[in-house]
């Protein structure tokens, strides 16, 4: 194994344990990005709705790296009741899966949800595509994925 992808797995290790997390751990968004540049079999699961991956804007990976499969539906919020066949159908349950939304809760849950599946190498994405509301009730002006300059594009 890599020694970059070692050390990033363990630093995710390390943050499961220090917050009781049941999969395999949490990155940061920079941590997230180095090590989808770093490990070219790991892929990244976009969790949010279709639309906010449309409105908002989604990270600037191939198809091949990436892909969308929605935690919960829009408009109404229900839970995708396919959540993990969609999974599934993408990605493979020993390949390093990183989970990414909006701040990071549903993606924990995804997370959860896979690890429970069997997907062994589970990761959240601390901070999500667009980070906490700051003051003003505003996202991406303080922590998440797009704050931090990682590459994204809007359709």
């Amino acid at each position: 194994m890599n020694p970059v992808v070692h050390e990033l797995l363990e630093r995710a290790k390390q943050r499961a344990q220090e917050r009781d997390l049941p999969y395999l751990g949490a990155l940061t968004p920079d941590e997230s990005w180095q090590l989808l540049q770093t490990d070219d079999t790991a892929v990244l699961v976009d969790v949010r709705t279709h639309a906010e991956a449309d409105w908002v804007g989604q990270v600037s990976l191939s198809y091949d790296r990436s892909c969308h499969v929605e935690w919960s539906t829009y408009p109404d919020g229900t839970r995708n009741p396919d959540f993990v066949a969609e999974l599934k159908a993408r990605v493979q349950p020993h390949q390093i899966v990183l989970f990414l939304c909006r701040s990071g809760v549903r993606s924990h849950h995804a997370a959860a949800a896979a690890a429970e599946q069997g997907y062994t190498h589970a990761i959240n994405i601390l901070e999500g595509f667009e980070g906490d509301k700051n003051e003003h009730h505003q996202r991406s002006s303080q922590n998440g994925w797009r704050f931090r300059g990682l590459p994204w594009e809007q359709h």
